[in-house]
């Protein structure tokens, strides 16, 4: 089945009302408008790169800036392989871009200066997006011209520091739309995964699992 947003925006809405009929809390669900092409010129130039089109096509033709935040209640039950998940805190602004990634060059200056280290150099060639909540972000890739994978950096060895969460942006929001939005933190996202390289895989055993443990059908 292919990617629309209408199909996103349902899943936003079954996940915020299944997290109520739980117990959880739906903290706040905002969907600004659509970005225009010169807003996003602006922020460019600010920025000095272009912004990957997966991401551009997004804010054009469906939100600027999208902020949804769940918890599970306190009491809630999951099996051991998805005890650490507790929240859903997906989120991007087309004009906070500046200040995340400017967050993100503040790491590379004042403690992973060295593109020649293996931990370090992941944060270099960078554009970070979403800043988690732990200090962590997520980040497109640069380094390649025409892919601008998303990748995890971790500010303090977590397991997911470095790994591909999606190959663009839609199929980030795609296939995370799938599994509530867990996370951000990569301990949450990290049961539906593979691999290093493989993303979040909504298809997973371990995505059904948890779909049917949340008897939500997305």
């Amino acid at each position: 089945m292919s990617f629309s947003f209408e199909t996103f925006k349902k899943r936003i809405e079954l996940t915020g009302d299944r997290i109520e009929e739980i117990g959880g809390k739906v903290q706040e669900i905002i969907i600004e408008d659509p970005a225009t092409e010169e807003q996003i010129l602006s922020i460019e130039r600010e920025l000095g790169v272009l912004l990957p089109e997966s991401f551009k096509n997004v804010l054009l033709n469906f939100s600027a800036a999208f902020r949804f935040r769940w918890y599970f209640p306190d009491d809630f039950k999951l099996p051991k392989q998805y005890r650490e998940i507790f929240s859903g805190r997906p989120n991007w602004n087309l004009n906070d871009l500046v200040e995340i990634d400017k967050g993100r060059r503040e790491w590379i200056e004042h403690v992973f200066p060295n593109p020649e280290d293996d931990y370090d150099k992941v944060w270099h060639n960078k554009l970070a997006f979403l800043e988690v909540e732990n200090g962590d972000y997520f980040a497109f890739d640069l380094s390649e011209d025409g892919r601008h994978p998303i990748v995890y950096l971790s500010h303090d060895d977590g397991a997911g520091h470095g790994y591909v969460i999606a190959n663009n942006f839609i199929e980030l929001i795609d296939n995370w739309s799938r599994i509530c939005f867990v996370g951000s933190e990569d301990w949450q996202w990290m049961p539906f995964v593979q691999s290093s390289e493989s993303g979040i895989l909504p298809c997973s055993d371990s995505a059904i699992e948890f779909r049917k443990l949340l008897k939500i059908d997305i």
